[in-house]
C-alpha cells in the first residue's frame, strides 16, 4: 500500500475513493489514517476538534525533528507564540513589506544587476539562494556586509541538506541512522542562539517578540531558543522556495501568462505613475500588490498543482465521526487527514484539473473565488495552507514575497527557459507541503536594457 501511495498518491487515493467512497481508512506506513475527501464535510474536524488533536502531532513533530524541549507549560507557551503570529498580517505586513522591498532591491543590485550579458542558472538553485536570502534578512536581520556572503551561503546549504532529509525524519526513522543530519541540525542551532542574533542588526517584530516568550519560559537557555529560532527559519523557506520554482517554471513556459503579467504590471506602474529607471526603483503598498489579481492567480495555480500540505489530526479517543455520509468508527491513536490535491485534482471543480491555466483564479479581471461541486458553492476549494484555526500563520507573508520577487524579476529582466522539458512533482513529501519538481531546469537571465 505505501509504496503505490509513495508512486502516485492522488492516483492510489482516487482508486480507494472509486472503491470505497468519499470516507475510508487506510493502513499507510504503518499507521491507519482515515481520509475525508469531501470538501462538504472538512468541517468535520472543527466539529470534533476536542476529539481530533493538532498539538499532539506538532509536539512530536518539534522534539523529533527540530529537537525542541518540552518545558513545563509548554501548552502556554505554544498558545503564546501562536498569538504572536498576528505580526505576520495586517499593519504589522506593510511593515514587512517595506523592509523585504528594500532588500530584494538591495540583493539584486549587488549581485544580479551588475552585468548586462546573459546569465545561466539552475531554477531550483536559483530559487533557492533568492527565497533563503532575502527571508533570513527580512525576518532575522542584515548580517554586516563583511561576513554576509559566507554567513548566508553557509546557513543555507546547511538548512537545505537538513531539508532534503526532512521526510525521512518525519518517519519513524532514528535521526542517528540519517548520516550527518543531527550535526547539521547541532550546527543550525548554534547558528541561531539569542547570542548569534545579537549580532545581527534589523532583527524583525516577530523575532523580538518570540525572543521574548521564549525566555520568559526557558530562562537564558540558548541552545533551546536557538531550536525555535531554527524552526521558523526553517518553515518560512521550506515551502516558499518550491512554490517559488513552480510559478517561475510555469510562468517560463507559457508565453500567454508572461504578456498578461507584463500588461498588469505595467498598468500599475503608469496609473501610480512609475517609471521603470536604472537600478530597482519600484515602490508598492500591499494594497497594490494585491490589486494583481493575474499575478496572484498564477501563484495560485502553481499551489493548487503543488500542494500536498495535508491537514492531520490525532485522535483522542475511540468515537464514531457522524458524517451527511453515514458514521464511521475512529479509534484513539489513529490519524484524520484532508488530502488537498482530491480537491485540487478534481475535474468536476477544475477543467482540465492537470493543466496549468494562468487565469484560472480570475473572472473579467476580478478574483474568482465561486467554484462549485455538485451544483454547490465551494467553501473549501484551493487549502494549500492546511485548513481552520491551524493554518499556515506565515501563508500572508509567503506570497507576499513570492509576489515581490516575480514582479521584480518580470519587471527588471528578460527571462528564457534553456531546457525544453517537462518537470514533473517529486512524490516524497506527499503529506507535507509543496512538493519539489523531480529535476532541475536550466533558464537564463540579463537585465533589460
Amino acid at each position: 500500500m505505501t509504496m503505490k501511495f509513495q508512486k502516485d498518491p492522488l492516483g492510489f487515493i482516487r482508486t480507494l475513493q472509486k472503491q470505497y467512497g468519499d470516507i475510508f481508512t487506510v493502513l499507510l506506513g504503518g499507521k491507519y489514517i482515515t481520509f475525508i475527501l469531501d470538501p462538504f464535510q472538512y468541517q468535520l474536524l472543527a466539529k470534533y476538534h476536542k476529539k481530533l488533536s493538532f498539538q499532539r502531532l506538532t509536539q512530536k513533530l518539534s522534539v523529533k525533528v527540530f529537537s525542541i524541549k518540552i518545558v513545563e507549560n509548554y501548552e502556554d507557551l505554544i498558545h503564546e507564540l501562536h498569538g504572536a503570529y498576528q505580526l505576520l498580517q495586517g499593519k504589522s505586513l506593510d511593515i514587512i513589506l517595506e523592509d523585504m522591498l528594500q532588500n530584494i532591491k538591495q540583493m539584486f543590485e549587488l549581485q544580479l544587476l551588475k552585468t548586462t550579458n546573459w546569465n545561466t542558472a539552475q531554477m531550483l538553485t536559483f530559487c533557492c539562494s533568492i527565497v533563503f536570502e532575502i527571508t533570513f534578512t527580512t525576518i532575522y536581520g542584515k548580517v554586516p556586509a563583511g561576513e554576509r556572503k559566507k554567513f548566508i551561503s553557509e546557513l543555507r546549504d546547511n538548512i537545505l541538506k537538513f531539508d532534503n532529509k526532512f521526510p525521512y525524519l518525519m518517519s519513524d526513522i532514528p535521526i542517528e541512522l540519517l548520516q550527518d543530519v543531527k550535526s547539521i541540525r547541532e550546527k543550525l542551532i548554534k547558528c541561531m542562539t539569542p547570542e548569534k542574533l545579537a549580532k545581527i542588526p534589523g532583527t524583525s517584530e516577530i523575532v523580538q517578540k518570540r525572543q521574548d516568550i521564549l525566555e520568559k519560559y526557558y530562562g537564558l537557555k540558548d541552545l533551546d531558543i536557538g531550536a525555535h529560532h531554527f524552526a521558523l527559519l526553517w518553515a518560512s523557506i521550506a515551502n516558499t522556495i518550491p512554490v517559488m520554482f513552480w510559478a517561475m517554471y510555469y510562468v517560463l513556459r507559457h508565453p500567454e501568462a508572461v504578456d498578461a503579467l507584463h500588461d498588469e504590471i505595467d498598468h500599475l506602474l503608469q496609473s501610480t505613475g512609475q517609471k521603470k529607471g536604472s537600478g530597482i526603483s519600484i515602490h508598492l503598498t500591499r494594497e497594490q500588490l494585491d490589486s494583481l489579481v493575474c499575478l496572484e492567480s498564477i501563484i495560485f495555480e502553481a499551489l493548487r498543482l503543488s500542494s500536498y500540505s495535508s491537514t492531520i489530526r490525532f485522535v483522542e479517543e475511540d468515537f464514531i465521526l457522524s458524517s451527511d455520509t453515514g458514521d464511521c468508527c475512529l479509534r484513539k491513536g489513529d490519524l484524520v487527514a484532508i488530502f488537498p490535491p482530491a480537491i485540487h485534482g478534481d475535474p468536476e471543480v477544475f477543467e482540465s484539473p492537470e493543466e496549468f491555466r494562468f487565469d484560472r483564479f480570475m473572472e473579467d479581471g476580478k478574483k474568482k473565488t465561486t467554484f462549485y461541486k455538485r451544483g454547490k458553492k465551494l467553501k473549501f476549494y484551493l487549502i494549500p495552507f492546511g485548513f481552520g484555526a491551524n493554518k499556515c500563520p506565515g501563508r500572508f507573508l509567503a506570497v507576499m514575497e513570492i509576489k515581490l520577487l516575480l514582479l521584480v524579476l518580470l519587471t527588471y529582466f528578460d527571462l528564457e527557459l534553456i531546457e525544453n522539458k517537462s518537470i514533473k512533482l517529486k512524490y516524497t513529501r506527499s503529506f507535507f507541503g509543496i512538493q519539489h519538481p523531480n529535476s532541475d531546469i536550466l533558464f537564463r537571465y540579463k537585465p533589460k536594457s
